[in-house]
């Protein structure tokens, strides 16, 4: 079966707007202090470049499991082809959660004491990838209605009071919640992704995996429905107003009171941020399926790489930041290193502006990168170690 580009473009695209949150986290000046959606405090602008970041990490999981399926599906005339494929799954994603907690928090703190473990995007989506190696034996249509049935319903836990049993607490937000945990004096856990709300979204994209071998122009007419619909979902739901996130107000001006509109809480997945940002993906599946230009061409390649240009740009990020904060005459020892620190000194920073200067070099260095290891990875399938980054 044929790679699907739509898959790459879209991702590509995703991958590269990503760099812009991360860009923004380590560099923008008020990002130490500030929510950038938090309408008392915020603007416009830093509100909306938070803001359209929201889509990554929904596409990312979403087209995690549509991959999964495309896998599967692949290997499902060969003998023994799908035991092979689940088992391949089932390593890949054990393999992502050693990278998450090794090589990419490595990148975030630069700590060689490893005093701050965040469990991130690839953590949801390695935990996510363990799950479905065996879930994959029942139908996508059932495995579709449970992710489904986790996106609408998992807010409900919130009404549940907090356990008080640490062991419990932790293994409750590992699965459901997102939660900081001081472990010890040195040591502090912060659950970021938990398990259950992403996975329910890996499974609608498993699910959602018969349609990307459609027929283009059914496959094409599937995208729109589906982002229509979940657009609708959001629309609605958001304006009645009872569920789904946190209740939107009557703001200053209109532009705020959109902002308000459209706010909603990513930490973990509400119904209401999975709809927005999951029918804003389609409407983009939509407009990339078929298209072929410089623009999509360059995007594939990014998106031919998640992995590698997931690691690769921390890396550029945080060197970004040091060599920012060492040419605002700070030093290396002005650094702090500690629990939940990126180390960048206070009073460092760059203005919004800066911040998407510097986001858009790092895009421009990742590409001959992306491509020479596209190239590589095409070119050398004998290499088993290359299907896992």
């Amino acid at each position: 079966m044929k790679r699907i580009n739509t898959v790459d473009i879209v991702r590509g695209i995703v991958m590269v707007i990503m760099a812009l949150d991360h860009t923004r986290d380590l560099l923008h000046i008020p990002a130490l202090t500030q929510d950038p959606t938090d309408l008392a405090t915020t603007t416009a602008p830093i509100f909306l470049t938070r803001w359209i970041t929201h889509l990554c990490a929904p596409t990312f999981v979403f087209l995690s499991g549509t991959s999964a399926y495309l896998s599967l599906l692949r290997r499902s005339d060969r003998p023994g082809g799908l035991a092979d494929a689940r088992s391949f799954l089932r390593k890949r994603g054990l393999v992502l959660i050693l990278l998450e907690i090794t090589v990419i928090n490595f990148a975030f703190w630069t700590d060689i004491q490893f005093r701050s473990l965040m469990l991130q995007v690839i953590f949801a989506i390695g935990g996510g990838l363990v799950l479905l190696s065996w879930l994959s034996k029942i139908s996508a249509r059932w495995l579709g209605g449970i992710g489904l049935l986790i996106i609408g319903l998992h807010g409900l836990l919130a009404l549940l009071p907090a356990f008080t049993n640490p062991a419990v607490r932790l293994g409750w937000a590992l699965l459901f919640r997102t939660e900081v945990f001081p472990i010890s004096a040195n040591f502090i856990l912060l659950v970021a992704y938990p398990l259950i709300p992403w996975f329910g979204i890996m499974l609608v994209g498993f699910a959602c995996g018969p349609v990307f071998v459609l027929p283009p122009e059914q496959r094409r007419k599937r995208f729109v429905y589906y982002g229509l619909l979940s657009l609708g979902v959001f629309v609605i739901v958001r304006a009645i107003n009872v569920y789904g996130s946190a209740p939107w107000s009557v703001q200053k001006d209109p532009l705020f009171t959109l902002l308000s509109f459209i706010n909603v809480n990513k930490y973990p997945p509400s119904l209401l941020y999975t709809a927005v940002t999951l029918g804003v993906m389609f409407v983009m599946l939509w407009l990339a399926d078929g298209a072929d230009n410089a623009f999509t061409r360059v995007m594939t390649v990014y998106g031919k790489v998640p992995l590698f240009y997931y690691i690769l740009h921390w890396y550029l990020v945080k060197a970004a930041m040091t060599a920012m904060v060492l040419l605002q005459g700070f030093r290396l020892s002005d650094m702090p290193l500690g629990s939940l620190s990126f180390g960048r000194p206070p009073g460092s920073g760059l203005s919004l502006l800066g911040v998407y200067a510097v986001w858009l070099g790092i895009v421009v260095v990742l590409y001959p990168l992306c491509r020479w290891y596209g190239r590589y990875k095409a070119d050398h399938p004998h290499i088993g170690w290359l299907r896992y980054v």
